[in-house]
């Protein structure tokens, strides 16, 4: 099958950051610390040493990542 709206149609999906910077210069649309310049990081996450990681210290998975965006 091919890509496309799913069963449930919502429309638009919201971006969500890599989990790690690739540190190219010009910043990706994903880049975490180009989402945490814009404040477009979902709530909840900051940025350090170019990873993304939770203000509450327990460990950035995409599927807890994807219910907070």
């Amino acid at each position: 099958m091919g890509k496309g709206k799913g069963k449930s149609g919502k429309g638009t999906v919201a971006k969500l950051p890599k989990t790690k910077c690739c540190a190219s210069r010009s910043k990706c649309g994903r880049c975490p610390l180009r989402m945490l310049k814009e404040g477009t990081l979902p709530s909840g996450y900051t940025v350090k040493r170019r990873q993304l990681v939770r203000l509450d210290g327990s460990k950035v998975t995409k599927k807890k990542l994807a219910k907070a965006a």
